[in-house]
């Protein structure tokens, strides 16, 4: 006999037994024999018994997930000198890991040839694919050292409770006790940021502001709301005796575009969110486009399906969210009595949330929308919106939507305007 890939020689009983076993468990299973030399020949044991006992108690203390059940143990003879074979399979519940270690390449092992190596962390991931699925929030997260200071502070202030059991229950742990990713998004070491930027120019260059945002998405929530509101200006005006107010972008809004924004992003991308505030403009975007079979189109019908389920449910639990397929809603009904209204902006990869500053332009555009030709009003919608739609110039030219698509067909082909989409989905940009 000799070591390779599925076959271990120790020659006593010691602390690396426990890494040769997970790492077979990991890999496609192997053997281990205790009272062997390196070379193959049997050096026996003083007590085999009491080496199965030894051994017995290491695995089952010291591997997570319980990895017993795939072993099991032999005591064989050979020229009247004893050898323990532990016998290992390979496991369903990858990885299997050290439990003092962790789920990191210093506690998990894969065999490589005749030798039992670290797991890298890409390995790692795709052993929790493998096992748990392509649910993000439902795979176990790769940091088990997890505080949710955050979350228990919103939870007290709810007064709900947030022991054991309702840990369970939301679905920070999984099957095997073990902290999943939605439990990571709540805890103060969540690895995913948000980025905002406050612009005082068009290109980007030049900054007023700008703040990272990390920790728990409670806390995101929380901070980044206050940092947007300190740019959220109030603008005042008299009706009669009455005084006025209106803020540049509604509560509401911002509200719901920031909800989107961290419940519903897909959290397999390690980039961070981006949210932008120009003079006339907030943009959110959000990583993670649609999922597949879902337009942009059902999304403005009001149609949810929710990428992180699990972690919707604690935000509605919390009162933080009302109902599923409500938010744009909510967010298109906030600019019902303004002109300018929020864009939705959909790529393979990405969501953007764009809300018009109410208080920027606003008496001017009327005025300058009933100067010129109807391409000149055209082309000035244009420079003061990112992207438009044929029906809001049938609104801005008091048009049918026949005329509106001459013109607008006229611009496309002078090379003044991009178009983008098919049929009614179809947007117009600026050259």
């Amino acid at each position: 006999m000799i070591e390779d890939e599925n076959t271990e020689f120790k020659e006593i009983v010691v602390d690396d037994i426990k890494k040769e076993v997970a790492a077979f468990a990991n890999t496609r299973g192997g053997n281990i024999y205790i009272g062997m030399k390196d070379d193959g020949t049997v050096a026996g044991l003083e007590n085999a018994d009491f080496s199965l006992q030894q051994v017995t108690n290491m695995i089952r203390d010291s591997i997570k997930p319980d990895v017993t059940m795939f072993v099991r143990y032999d005591i064989k003879s050979y020229d009247n000198k004893e050898i323990l074979a532990i016998h290992v399979g390979e496991g369903t519940n990858k990885p299997y890991y050290l439990s003092k270690n962790g789920l990191k390449p210093s506690g998990v092992f894969v065999r490589q040839g005749s030798s039992s190596v670290s797991a890298s962390d890409e390995q790692i991931r795709r052993m929790i694919r493998e096992t748990d699925g392509d649910t993000f929030e439902k795979m176990r997260s790769l940091n088990q050292e997890l505080t949710f200071e955050s979350a228990e502070n919103i939870f007290n202030e709810q007064k709900i409770d947030f022991g054991e059991a309702q840990k369970h229950t939301l679905g920070l742990y999984d099957e095997s006790g073990l902290f999943t990713n939605t439990a990571l998004l709540i805890s103060e070491q969540n690895p995913f940021t948000v980025k905002c930027a406050v612009f005082s120019n068009e290109e980007q260059t030049e900054f007023k502001d700008r703040k990272e945002f990390s920790g728990s998405l409670f806390t995101q929530l929380s901070a980044i709301y206050e940092f947007i509101s300190k740019y959220n200006n109030t603008h005042s005006k008299f009706e009669g005796l009455h005084r006025i107010d209106r803020q540049d972008y509604p509560e509401n809004a911002v509200r719901e575009a920031l909800l989107n924004c961290l419940v519903h992003r897909d959290y397999s991308y390690s980039a961070s969110s981006i949210i932008s505030i120009y003079n006339n403009r907030l943009e959110i975007v959000s990583i993670g486009g649609l999922l597949q079979g879902v337009t942009l189109e059902d999304v403005k019908m009001g149609l949810s399906i929710c990428r992180n389920k699990t972690l919707a449910d604690i935000f509605y639990r919390l009162t933080l969210i009302e109902a599923y397929g409500t938010g744009l809603r909510k967010i298109q009904n906030a600019y019902k009595d303004d002109s300018r209204k929020p864009e939705l902006l959909v790529s393979p990869n990405a969501f953007k949330i764009i809300l018009p500053n109410r208080n920027v332009n606003a008496p001017e555009e009327k005025n300058i929308f009933k100067q010129g030709t109807d391409e000149d009003i055209i082309m000035q919608y244009a420079k003061n919106h990112e992207s438009f739609n044929r029906p809001e110039i049938d609104e801005l030219l008091k048009t049918s939507p026949a005329t509106s698509n001459r013109i607008l067909k006229k611009l496309v082909a002078d090379n003044k305007l991009i178009s983008r989409g098919n049929g009614k989905a179809v947007r117009y940009f600026i050259k």
